[in-house]
């Protein structure tokens, strides 16, 4: 039976906005965003949103949950996988294809592997599945589900990162009733680099990113009144250029340090990947930027 969601995940730098804008155009599909980030207003250029790369052939690309909140707001996990489900049941039922595009991997297992929330009381199973995963995978997780932490002592330590997922899981289901799960049947594209050919990819987006104007916005972010705090809160690039234009260090070491901080990131996200395949969740991968192979691949399963 034909799919009913095309998924395209991959690395930061991996180029899968491109793919998936020119995908969406040749299938007559729409685009569903899976990036934390990039539901925030005013976070274009620090998030990779590329909104240029949506316009194919002068045709516009839908493409949902992109600038949907304002950044001194938090958004959930939760309210990410509601509102996809909302989505996805519009589309299918217009006809149209859904395709689910990012790299933030909660989000995209969220949807994939269909999250149920646990309770408030200590879930065994639960716990047995986060313990294996490293400190980095369980901070980014708990930064994904509360973006404004302010007990900092929580991502120390893995039984405090552990427990305070298990606690924010609970609390943000009590506090967001979970909509009913659609059918889904998905095949997932993962866009793939060599190690080298993605951190040549990575420095080279930062430059043109700097270019752009990316501290310009973010010193403009905190005229409008974002706190320092909140912009660290978001990592990488504005934590980095919020240091730098509080004078906490130079703009030399603001770059390296950022550079440095993006590769970690996507060796994070590559690993996470991994672990989807472990746990059953079947992904084809495409080597670069071979649209032709994503596309006639594609094409099998909506027959």
């Amino acid at each position: 039976m034909a799919k009913n969601l095309i998924v395209i995940l991959g690395p930061t730098a991996s180029g899968k906005t491109a793919l998936a804008a020119r995908l969406a155009y040749d299938l007559g599909g729409e685009i569903i965003s899976a990036d934390s980030r990039q539901v925030y207003r005013g976070m274009n250029i620090g998030t990779g949103k590329d909104l240029n790369q949506y316009n194919i052939d002068g045709k516009q690309i839908a493409c949902h949950l992109i600038d949907i909140m304002e950044p001194e707001n938090e958004f959930s996990l939760f309210e990410f996988q509601n509102r996809f489900y909302e989505i996805f049941i519009k589309l299918t039922r217009g006809k149209i294809l859904p395709i689910l595009a990012g790299g933030t991997g909660l989000y995209l297992e969220s949807v994939l592997a269909g999250y149920n929330m646990p309770p408030a009381l200590p879930d065994e199973e639960l716990r047995k599945e986060l313990t294996k995963k490293s400190k980095s995978q369980l901070q980014e997780m708990l930064m994904v589900l509360k973006p404004h932490l302010h007990n900092r002592t929580d991502i120390d330590d893995n039984q405090r990162l552990i427990r305070a997922i298990e606690i924010e899981m609970a609390r943000q289901i009590k506090e967001n009733e979970q909509r009913e799960k659609p059918d889904i049947d998905a095949v997932v594209f993962g866009i793939r680099w060599e190690r080298l050919q993605l951190r040549r990819r990575i420095e080279l987006r930062l430059k043109e990113r700097l270019n752009q104007g990316m501290m310009e916005e973010v010193s403009k972010l905190h005229d409008k009144g974002l706190s320092w705090e909140r912009l660290d809160s978001f990592g990488l690039e504005y934590r980095y250029i919020s240091q730098y234009l509080q004078n906490k260090m130079s703009f030399d070491d603001m770059r390296a340090k950022l550079t440095t901080g993006i590769h970690q990131f996507a060796k994070r996200q590559e690993t996470w990947f991994r672990r989807m395949e472990k746990k059953g969740i079947a992904i084809n991968w495409i080597e670069g930027n071979n649209y032709p192979l994503l596309r006639e691949s594609a094409m099998k399963y909506l027959k």
